[in-house]
């Protein structure tokens, strides 16, 4: 039997992290903890270093390249959102190590230097998403080159059905409500603007040098869809599978198939699988990451992400409404296209634009 996996996780405490500790106790054989990190829950830590005793555990941002270098990790699950994991992701490649990735910010501020550091998806680099971990099932045994298009489906979050006249008054704590999924608050309000599924065709393109072009979006409120993929003979792959994050964080941990704690599938169920368009009406965040995104202007896309994590914010406050947000996204966005730096920004410059326009907004920059 060979050695188990060692493990590092990056955001223990938090909702990915909480539920790739259950694939951990799911496989004791193959997977061991060795390092926990967390942001800011301190109470939570102290219960996990109690229960994996040999794992080394830090509390701190600050900490997180440490963590994502540590000398007995075999792979890091990078599971703490916003850019601030950018600094870890990087290190933790160029340190050798493989990276499950969880954040969609990392990508969409500085995929071209995750692409440059992993080749994209692999072993290397293994998406967590459900998205992306289905897309990638899909093309297990195929040849990219006959790829047509792709398509990445969207439950369309917590105001799929509320009229667009409601959507000024609608509150934080309704936002936080998904009808599907059980996330972190910024991945579940990013879910509710659908910034989320913009996020995710950045990061298709940078996962696994697709055009925008023939990357989609499809409405499919079920969530049991999670990707397909058009072949060049008109032949479609689709992933499917119950909501469950427990799956695709397996997936990218083990990167081959073994029982799993997830919800099994029941195909013998009456029910309906529904599929349509995205209404920009509903969803402008999505048009306006979209619009960046193929703008090919790096620099716009950090000052977005920097500007969705400031918006984010501001809106679970009750700062601004949530129809404000979109407004936000493209002031951040302009802001950073106007930062002086390199074509293809390296990670010095990626940071100081993210910085620049957390100072524009009103905010401390949160990468150092």
């Amino acid at each position: 039997m060979s050695l188990p996996i060692r493990i590092a996780i990056l955001g223990a405490t938090g909702s990915i992290g909480r539920q790739a500790l259950d694939v951990v106790r799911a496989q004791p054989d193959r997977l061991r903890v060795v390092a926990l990190g967390a942001n800011r829950n301190a109470d939570a830590l102290r219960e996990l270093a109690m229960e994996f005793p040999t794992a080394r555990t830090v509390l701190g941002s600050d900490a997180l390249v440490a963590l994502a270098t540590d000398a007995d990790a075999d792979l890091v699950l990078v599971a703490t959102p916003g850019v601030a994991a950018l600094r870890a992701t990087v290190a933790a490649l160029e340190d050798g190590k493989r990276v499950a990735l969880a954040n969609k910010e990392v990508l969409v501020a500085a995929g071209h230097l995750i692409r440059r550091l992993s080749g994209g998806a692999g072993d290397r680099l293994r998406p967590v998403d459900s998205e992306h971990s289905g897309l990638w099932q899909c093309l297990v045994g195929e040849d990219l080159s006959a790829v047509s298009r792709v398509a990445l489906t969207a439950s369309g979050g917590a105001f799929r059905d509320v009229p667009l006249e409601a959507l000024p008054g609608v509150t934080p704590q309704h936002a936080l409500r998904h009808p599907t999924w059980k996330m972190g608050p910024k991945v579940t309000i990013d879910s509710a603007t659908l910034v989320n599924k913009g996020y995710e065709v950045v990061e298709a393109r940078w996962l696994y040098g697709l055009d925008y072009e023939q990357i989609d979006v499809v409405y499919h409120p079920e969530s049991i869809v999670h990707a397909m993929i058009e072949y060049v003979d008109g032949s479609v792959k689709a992933q499917l599978a119950e909501p469950d994050m427990r799956l695709p964080i397996q997936y990218a941990l083990l990167w081959d198939r073994a029982p799993s704690p997830a919800a099994r599938f029941d195909w013998s169920a009456d029910r309906s699988l529904h599929f349509g368009e995205i209404d920009v009406r509903r969803y402008p965040c999505f048009a306006v990451v979209l619009e960046t995104a193929r703008s090919g202007d790096l620099g716009a896309m950090v000052g977005l992400s920097a500007a969705d994590e400031l918006a984010v914010e501001r809106f679970l406050h009750g700062d601004i409404a949530f129809t404000d947000i979109a407004t936000l996204l493209r002031r951040g966005a302009e802001l950073g296209a106007r930062v002086k730096r390199s074509r293809e920004p390296d990670l010095d410059e990626v940071i100081a634009i993210d910085s620049a326009v957390r100072a524009s907004l009103g905010t401390p920059a949160v990468l150092a």
